[in-house]
C-alpha cells in the first residue's frame, strides 16, 4: 500500500513497485488508508508493506502509523517516504512504529532494496 497526499509522487512510487512486480493499493492520506485497509480485512487480503508519506491532510503519517500498530495490521513493516529528514521526525516515526524511512526524492533501486529487506518473500 501506498499511501501519499499528492497524486504525482504516489504514482511514480507505485509504478516504480509495479514494474519490480508488486501489487499496489494507493491511498491519498491517513484516513483513506485506513478505510482502505479496513477493507482489504474485510474481503480477507493482508498487505504485505505499508508505504507513506508524513505529511498528509486528514490524517498525517506519524497519527497514521499509531493507529495501524494498534489495529489487527500491527506486524505490518511501515517505510515512511517523506521530505521530512530531521532527527526529531525519523524518532518520532520509530516510536510510532516504523519500520524504515527514507527521503525523498527517492532513487529507485535504493527503494526497491528498503522494500526488499522489509518484505518477506517465498
Amino acid at each position: 500500500m501506498v499511501v501519499d497526499d499528492s497524486p504525482t509522487f504516489r504514482s511514480s512510487v507505485s509504478f516504480c513497485l509495479r514494474n519490480a512486480g508488486y501489487k499496489v493499493t494507493e491511498a491519498k492520506d491517513g484516513k483513506d488508508a485506513l478505510e482502505k485497509l479496513s477493507k482489504m480485512k474485510e474481503e480477507g487480503q493482508i498487505p504485505s508493506l505499508i508505504v507513506t508519506d508524513i505529511n498528509m491532510p486528514r490524517m498525517d503519517g506519524i497519527a497514521f502509523i499509531k493507529k495501524v500498530k494498534k489495529g489487527d495490521f500491527r506486524f505490518l513493516p511501515i517505510l515512511v517516504l517523506t521530505t521530512e529528514s530531521e532527527k526529531s521526525m525519523i524518532e518520532k516515526g520509530r516510536a510510532a512504529g516504523a519500520s524504515g524511512w527514507l527521503v525523498k526524492p527517492f532513487r529507485p533501486e535504493k527503494f526497491l532494496w528498503a522494500i526488499k529487506k522489509l518484505v518477506w518473500t517465498k
